[in-house]
C-alpha cells in the first residue's frame, strides 16, 4: 500500500488506551473493539522480497461508520490508525471487493478487513462474501450488529424475526463465510480470533471470516492477557503431498502419452510457478490456463498452449479433447474450464489440490496437497517418463499458431465506418505498454472481456492476469482495481471495464483519486448487456431487456451515457476517444498522468472473437411457441446425448468443435454446431 504501517514496537502497543503505558503485569483492560483492532495489528507476514524483513499481515481496515460500528470500533481504529491504516470508501460491496483483489494481489499472504453498521451495511456484504468464497480467497468482515441486551430493542436497521430472537441481518452472511462468529462476549476473542486467522491463513480453509459485532459488545472492556496482543510472524498453512496418492498419480502419469497440465490459481497462490514451469519444460507436458491461473506460464513459454475451456483457445481446446490424462492443478474445474463435463473427452483426471473438495472434481483421482509441495514431488519420481515425443511437437505447433494468431486478432486493422470491438481494444492496450513483458496488472471481471481476455491477454508473469471469474461478479472491475493497486503500488493497473458493469458500481473511482492510488480505467461502451444478449439469441431468444435498444423506454428513450464526464465529476481525469488510433495515443496520456485516468470508447456488441472456444450448458426451454426455441432445444439436447455418450466411452470418437462465444455466451461443439453469434 501507498500508506506504509509503522513498525509494531514500544509502548504505543504495550499501553492503555489513552497512551499512558502499563506497568508490567499479566494482563491489559481493552475494549473488545480495542483488543480485536490491536491484535490484527501485532500480526506479522516475512517480506515478499526475501530480506528477512516482516510487514503487517493486515494491510488495513476498510470503513464504512454508521451506529453499529462508529463508537466501538471507529474508536478503536482511530486510536491504532498508525499501526492498522483505515480507508474510507463509498460503497461496502464495492470496499469488500477491493480488500478481495488486495488479497489477489498478494497471493493471499497479505489481506484487509472490512467493517460496516448493522443493517445495509452488513448485508451489502453478501455479494462480496460470496465471491471471496467461490475463489477461495481471504477476507475479513467485521459488521456492527444489534445490542446483546436487547435493552433498546428493536434499534434501528434491525431485522425482526418472529421466531428467532437472536436472528440479525448478519446471518445472511452465514452461507457465504468459511467461518462465522458472533462475538457476544469480549472474552470470546480469546478464540474466535485465532480461529479467524487460521482459516485466513490455510490454503485448505481459505474464506471470508465473518465476526459479528454487537454494538454493545464492542464498548465493554475486559482484562486480556497481555501475551494475545504479542507481535507474532504468522505461517501459512497448505498439505503436504501425501506418498500414497503421489504414487497413484505417478502410476496414472506413466501410463499417459498424452498428459496436458491444466493450471489453476492455486499454482499462483502456491508460488509454484517455478516448478509448473520445470515439471512441463522437463517431462514435454503442455499448459493450459484457467482465468484464475492466467500467467502460471509465461504467454511465450513455447508449451503453454493458451486459455482452456469455453473461453479457451483452440490450441488448449483440441489437446484437452485428445489428452490422454489431464493433470488438474490448483483449479476446482468449473463449468467454463471443463465445457461443462464434456471437454476431457478421454482423459483421466488427476486433482491436485490443497483443498480436498476441489481436489475430487471431475471424478478425479485426488492429491490433496499444496501446488509447489506437489508439483516437486511429481518431479522427483518422473525421471524415467516423458510425454510421447509427437504428442510434445504438436503441442509446441499448435502453441506456436495461436501465438500467431493472436498477434494477428489484436493488431488488425480497423475496418472504416465500423466499431472496434473488444480484441482491437485488448490491443491497443498491450501496445502502449514500453515492455515486451508487460508489468501491467489487467483487472476485470464480467461480461464479453473476460472470455476475450482470457483468450488474448499476454501474462508476461503472475499476477499480471487479475480477472475475477469464479463469481463473474459485475461492478469488480474498478474496486478490484483500487485494491490490485494498493497492493502493488508500483506497477501499473489497467481495468477493463464494460458500459453495464461501470454503471453498477463505480463509485470507488472517488476513492482512487482520495488515496491517490492510479487507476486506467478503460470503459468499452456497447450500450447496453451486449455478451447477455447475445446468449440470449444463441438460445433462440429475442433481442429483450439487455441493449438499450431492446429495453421499454419512456418518451425521453434512452441516455447516451457521457462516462468521461461522469469520471471527471468523481475526480479524475477522462476522455473519450472515437478510435483505435485515438485510443492509443490516449493511453500514453493517461500513463504519464498523475491520478486515476478513464477512457471510454464505442465498440461493437455483437462481434466477439470467433477463434477457440467450447461448448457451454444453458438449459433452453423445452416448450416455445417460437421456431428459434425449438431450434436452439433441438441443438441443446443433441449436446447433452453427445456429452452422455462420452461419458460412457472413453474411447469415443473425437467431436470437431467450433467457437463459442463469452461469458454468458452458449458455445458449441460437434459436428452440427452453429456459431452462437450467428443465432
Amino acid at each position: 500500500m501507498n500508506q506504509r504501517i509503522a513498525p509494531i514496537s514500544g509502548a504505543s502497543l504495550e499501553g492503555q488506551p489513552n497512551g499512558v503505558p502499563n506497568p508490567p503485569a499479566a494482563t491489559v483492560r481493552l475494549t473488545a473493539a480495542q483488543a480485536l483492532v490491536r491484535f490484527l495489528a501485532a500480526q506479522r507476514v516475512a517480506c515478499e522480497d526475501g530480506s528477512g524483513r516482516t510487514e503487517p499481515l493486515f494491510g488495513g481496515v476498510f470503513a464504512i461508520f454508521g451506529h453499529g460500528n462508529v463508537a466501538g470500533l471507529g474508536e478503536a481504529l482511530y486510536h491504532y490508525r498508525h499501526e492498522l491504516p483505515t480507508l474510507r470508501a463509498h460503497n461496502e460491496q464495492a470496499m469488500a471487493h477491493s480488500a478481495i483483489a488486495y488479497a489477489k494481489a498478494h497471493f493471499r499472504r497479505r489481506m484487509m478487513a472490512v467493517t460496516t453498521s448493522i443493517g445495509p451495511g452488513a448485508t451489502n456484504l453478501v455479494t462480496a462474501a460470496a465471491l471471496a468464497h467461490v475463489n477461495r480467497l481471504p477476507l475479513l468482515l467485521l459488521p456492527g450488529d444489534i445490542f446483546v441486551s436487547r435493552e433498546p430493542d428493536p434499534v434501528l436497521q434491525q431485522i425482526e424475526d418472529p421466531h428467532d430472537g437472536g436472528l440479525s441481518a448478519n446471518d445472511a452472511l452465514k452461507p457465504v463465510s468459511r467461518y462465522f462468529d458472533r462475538i457476544v462476549h469480549p472474552a470470546q476473542l480469546l478464540s474466535a480470533l485465532p480461529r479467524a486467522l487460521r482459516v485466513l491463513t490455510d490454503a485448505a480453509l481459505c474464506g471470508p471470516v465473518t465476526l459479528a459485532l454487537p454494538q454493545d459488545v464492542q464498548a465493554m472492556a475486559w482484562d486480556y492477557p497481555a501475551s494475545f496482543f504479542t507481535p507474532r510472524l504468522v505461517s501459512f498453512h497448505a498439505p503436504a503431498p501425501v506418498q500414497s496418492e503421489i504414487d497413484a498419480a505417478l502410476a496414472q502419469l506413466h501410463r499417459a502419452k498424452r498428459p496436458l497440465i491444466v493450471a489453476g490459481g492455486g499454482v499462483l497462490y502456491s508460488r509454484a510457478a517455478p516448478q509448473l514451469q520445470a515439471l512441463a519444460a522437463a517431462r514435454g507436458i503442455p499448459v493450459a490456463e484457467t482465468q484464475a491461473g492466467k500467467g502460471a506460464l509465461a504467454w511465450d513459454d513455447p508449451l503453454n498452449v493458451g486459455a482452456i475451456g469455453v473461453t479457451g483457445s483452440p490450441a488448449a481446446n483440441a489437446l484437452a479433447r485428445d489428452a490422454d490424462c489431464i493433470l488438474a492443478v490448483g483449479t476446482r474445474l468449473q463449468d467454463f474450464t471443463t465445457g461443462s463435463n464434456s471437454l476431457f473427452a478421454h482423459a483421466h483426471v488427476i486433482g491436485v489440490n490443497a483443498n480436498g473438495f476441489d481436489a475430487l472434481k471431475h471424478n478425479g483421482l485426488a492429491v490433496e496437497a499444496d501446488a509447489k509441495l506437489a508439483l516437486a514431488a511429481l518431479s522427483d519420481e518422473l525421471i524415467n517418463w516423458r510425454a510421447d515425443a509427437n504428442w510434445t511437437a504438436h503441442a509446441r505447433r499448435l502453441a506456436d499458431e495461436w501465438r500467431a494468431s493472436v498477434e494477428a486478432l489484436t493488431h488488425a486493422p480497423q475496418e472504416r465506418h465500423s466499431l472496434p470491438y473488444d480484441a482491437d481494444v485488448i490491443g491497443a492496450v498491450q501496445r502502449s505498454s514500453s515492455r515486451s513483458y508487460t508489468e501491467d496488472i489487467v483487472v476485470c471481471a464480467a461480461g464479453t472481456l473476460p472470455a476475450e481476455l482470457h483468450k488474448l491477454w499476454r501474462a508476461g508473469q503472475p499476477g499480471a492476469y487479475h480477472v475475477e471469474y469464479g463469481y463473474s461478479c459485475m461492478g469488480y472491475e474498478i474496486a478490484g482495481g483500487l485494491g490490485a493497486k494498493l497492493a502493488r503500488p508500483d506497477r501499473e493497473v489497467v481495468v477493463m471495464v464494460g458500459d453495464g458493469s461501470y454503471l453498477m458500481m463505480n463509485s470507488e473511482i472517488a476513492t482512487s483519486v482520495m488515496l491517490g492510488a492510479k487507476l486506467i480505467i478503460v470503459v468499452l461502451d456497447n450500450r447496453g448487456y451486449g455478451c447477455i444478449n447475445r446468449l440470449q439469441q444463441a438460445c433462440g431468444g429475442a433481442p429483450f431487456n439487455n441493449l438499450f435498444e431492446d429495453c421499454a423506454q419512456g418518451p425521453l428513450g434512452a441516455p447516451r451515457i457521457d462516462f468521461a464526464s461522469h469520471a471527471r465529476s468523481l475526480g479524475a481525469q477522462a476522455e473519450h476517444v472515437a478510435s483505435i488510433t485515438e485510443l492509443e495515443s490516449a493511453l500514453q496520456r493517461a500513463r504519464a498522468a498523475s491520478r486515476t485516468y478513464l477512457i471510454s470508447i464505442d465498440t461493437d456488441p455483437a462481434r466477439t472473437t470467433e477463434d477457440g472456444g467450447w461448448w457451454w450448458e444453458v438449459a433452453v426451454p423445452e416448450v416455445s411457441t417460437r421456431a428459434t426455441v425449438r431450434e436452439a432445444r433441438e441443438r441443446y439436447d443433441a449436446h447433452l446425448a453427445q456429452r452422455g455418450r462420452r461419458g460412457r466411452r472413453a474411447d469415443a470418437p473425437s467431436a470437431t468443435k467450433s467457437a463459442p462465444d463469452a461469458e454468458n455466451e452458449s458455445g458449441n461443439e460437434g459436428d452440427d454446431a452453429a456459431d452462437p453469434t450467428e443465432a
